[in-house]
């Protein structure tokens, strides 16, 4: 039998409380609990040890893991539940969790991440990424379309023939004039180019069917801002899509490509979407270069 000193004690650090509320809710593995505290492995697996020896979690084998289940007493949780007002993170946390869960019921994205690392590594005539890419473009129906941060417009231009309206949006006025020459020596009457700053895009409310930031995001001083302002331009049904850069630390990248963001997680850009209402969120790693630093692209999705 555990103490019930020894285990009110143990309660008494904010951690430990934040473990068990979360394994209340979820038997977790050490993997999920760092993603969601934001801690070490060392730090989380110690507190998972006293936690252990008093009977408060149990831990089980599975796989390569070990899966962790709450043990604690309802008595000694409803004393861990009144502290919840004095612990900040503790709303942060089950918004995270929430997200961990889904991804574990998401088997499509289990099966698609397997098979991404093998597309391309053995030799078909006639398959790449291009190809395909080139193949997804063909059957996108959108009315009006919208690029944020969109450069140049090369993507921009190969929406234009499968939209009604694509409208590119970059702060520069050089790529915007560039960008204009280009559509206008192609015959792209439906293209249209305005400057503009993804944070606050002069477009009107409810008024477009897609958005897309395509390495866009890292670029905003607030990226919520922006998601926020995708948001608002949507139609009701609308979609967004996010490729950006996963969260590294090559801080290089600042200098060489005036990155204001290095990258962002899943659970942040997840966060930041859920912060401006979008609905139907699902987010998926979806290529890594095989050259250091080694970046992986983050591509993220939803519906307003």
């Amino acid at each position: 039998m555990s103490s019930i000193l020894k285990s009110l004690k143990l309660l008494s650090d904010p951690t430990r409380i934040r473990i068990l509320l979360l394994l209340e809710a979820e038997s977790l593995n050490v993997a999920e609990l760092q993603e969601i505290l934001g801690m070490g492995q060392s730090r989380i697996s110690t507190q998972l040890s006293q936690l252990r020896q008093e009977g408060l979690v149990t831990s089980a084998r599975s796989g390569k893991n070990n899966v962790y289940t709450l043990g604690a007493s309802g008595a000694l949780m409803e004393v861990a539940r009144q502290a919840t007002a004095e612990i900040q993170e503790v709303n942060a946390d089950m918004q995270t969790l929430e997200h961990i869960l889904r991804k574990r019921r998401d088997r499509t994205r289990t099966y698609f991440d397997e098979l991404a690392g093998k597309f391309g590594k053995s030799y078909v005539p006639g398959r790449s990424w291009k190809s395909l890419a080139e193949a997804m473009l063909k059957i996108l129906n959108y009315d009006v379309v919208v690029d944020l941060g969109a450069g140049e417009g090369t993507l921009a231009q190969l929406l234009a023939p499968r939209a009604k309206q694509v409208i590119a949006i970059d702060n520069s006025m050089k790529m915007v004039e560039f960008g204009k020459k280009l559509a206008e020596n192609h015959g792209l009457g439906n293209l249209e180019y305005r400057l503009g700053d993804i944070e606050a895009p002069p477009i009107d409310d409810n008024s477009v069917d897609l958005v897309i930031f395509s390495q866009a995001l890292h670029h905003a001083t607030h990226p919520q801002k922006s998601i926020s302002a995708a948001h608002r331009m949507l139609k009701k049904g609308g979609k967004v899509i996010v490729l950006d850069l996963l969260q590294h630390s090559y801080e290089q990248a600042r200098e060489l490509y005036a990155d204001t963001w290095l990258g962002f997680s899943e659970v942040e850009l997840f966060g930041m979407m859920k912060k401006a209402k979008f609905k139907d969120i699902e987010t998926t790693i979806v290529d890594k270069e095989c050259e250091a630093p080694h970046f992986q692209t983050l591509l993220a999705t939803a519906t307003k």
